[in-house]
């Protein structure tokens, strides 16, 4: 039940920065990692999507609320003076 709470907090978490622009590390496996900068397009009960817009390409990644937990995913929002702000950490 605990876990229930805490992906729930996660999601919660999220909801409030629908729109904003956020950076994303992600941990896909064996050498598999990337470094994303999109906008939080929306949260949905199991997952979240990621919209980046980049010179060549738009593109959405998908995510589930435990890739954050276990850190798979890593978010950062943009606060003012243009600073990092971990978002979801240490949940």
């Amino acid at each position: 039940m605990a876990a229930k709470n805490t992906l729930l907090q996660i999601r919660k978490e999220l909801e409030s920065h629908v729109g904003e622009k956020i950076k994303l590390r992600a941990n896909r496996g064996r050498r598999k990692s990337y470094e994303k900068v999109g906008v939080l397009e929306n949260t949905y009960p199991s997952i979240f999507v990621v919209r980046v817009d980049e010179e060549n390409y738009h593109q959405r990644y998908s995510f589930s609320y435990a890739d954050v937990l276990t850190e798979t995913v890593e978010l950062s929002l943009w606060g003012g003076d243009n600073k990092l702000i971990a978002l979801c950490a240490g949940k």
